[in-house]
């Protein structure tokens, strides 16, 4: 929870982040080093007193309620709307968890106030709700107040946690809304799956997390190369799809660590050469399914699988949408190619897969006029 509030902090272009807390826990310590990674100092407050010395009265302080959980995108939005103290209707925020402001308002439990007002804490006492205080304070101050539309606080995206149930709740739907989508091909289900099953795990781990989902994978494509070595190619493509699974899901895990997370990994890269690599083996253990013809060269041997990974590298980009994530699956591919190894026709097997797909690109291009485009844009 505190580790999002802080992504949103950074995100929000926050110079200075400062927690409240009765103590310094070791769990701070990984807020200081996301902090300063984001080139932000980071404090822990113990009393409210404390904030005036760090904050000027040219400053705007973002304030967000303990255990507020906003979807980050949305709460950038409106706090780039300028300073106020956003509002919702009390009759859904009280049941919430958030403060009451008046008869028909509550707090949306984020606000952005003029430095100078932080002063006013001095005046009060010592073991005073620093938020609960500046939220008062604003509001006599005349801070604009501006309500959260009802389609941000829809659907789970913003919430104030306040237990071990909610919390894991919020988790959990947080997950549902940041994998849903996606091609219905098997591959990218799976990966889906994995992501949610696994996936807060994985992030809970920060950035040694995603090591897991893709050294296994490659763990189990080698396994599979070793096995289409010793002649068990069908079970060996089989791996290698599975691989290319973990793979996707690691690669989703990436990618919401750095949209949501905000981590800085190179884990964008990194899918990339995984993406490669696996097409790699693949090609390898077709290499090695089909028996060599009388003085066939390695060369001679490689080219049609390598045709057909190049193929299905290509040709997507000119597919139509639905066509493109069936031909993109590698799950898919690696299970087809691993029945043509079973049943004994990986070469004619082979050979008429990528016909078939030269084919499919020739048809496309006859539907391209003379300018290189669709028929379809050309239309639209």
């Amino acid at each position: 929870m505190a580790r999002h509030q802080v992504t949103l902090a950074l995100a929000a272009g926050c110079g200075r982040i400062v927690v409240m807390a009765r103590e310094y826990l070791p769990e701070m310590a990984e807020l200081q080093r996301e902090s300063e990674r984001g080139g932000a100092a980071f404090h822990v407050l113990t009393g409210s007193r404390g904030l005036s010395p760090l904050v000027s009265a040219a400053d705007e302080v973002l304030v967000l309620a303990e255990g507020l959980l906003p979807t980050t995108g949305d709460a950038l939005r409106l706090i780039g709307t300028g300073q106020a103290v956003f509002l919702q209707p009390a009759e859904s925020g009280i049941p919430a968890g958030f403060e009451r402001i008046d008869l028909n308002h509550a707090s949306a439990g984020l606000m952005l106030v003029p430095g100078r007002l932080v002063d006013r804490l001095m005046d009060l006492p010592p073991d005073a709700d620093a938020g609960s205080a500046l939220l008062r304070i604003a509001l006599q101050a005349g801070v604009a107040q501006r309500p959260v539309p009802d389609e941000v606080r829809a659907g789970g995206r913003w919430l104030l946690v306040r237990t071990e149930a909610e919390a894991q709740a919020a988790e959990d739907g947080w997950m549902v809304r940041h994998t849903s989508g996606g091609p219905p091909t098997p591959g990218p289900l799976l990966a889906r799956y994995l992501a949610r099953r696994f996936g807060p795990a994985v992030l809970h781990a920060n950035a040694t997390g995603l090591l897991v989902p893709y050294g296994t994978g490659y763990l189990i494509a080698l396994a599979g190369f070793g096995l289409a070595w010793f002649g068990l190619a069908w079970l060996g493509l089989v791996c290698i799809g599975f691989g290319c699974v973990l793979q996707r899901t690691a690669a989703l895990l990436g990618r919401l660590q750095r949209e949501a997370l905000a981590v800085r990994l190179g884990s964008a890269w990194r899918s990339v050469v995984s993406a490669g690599v696996l097409d790699l083996l693949i090609v390898a253990i077709l290499v090695l399914a089909r028996a060599p013809l009388p003085g066939e060269s390695l060369l001679e041997r490689g080219f049609a699988p390598a045709v057909l990974m190049g193929l299905v590298r290509l040709l997507p980009r000119a597919f139509p949408a639905g066509w493109s994530a069936w031909l993109a699956d590698r799950l898919l591919l690696c299970l087809l190619l691993a029945l043509m190894a079973a049943g004994g026709v990986i070469a004619p097997g082979l050979l008429a897969l990528v016909l078939l797909l030269l084919l499919a690109g020739l048809v496309l291009s006859h539907r391209n006029d003379g300018s290189g485009r669709s028929s379809a844009l050309t239309r639209a």
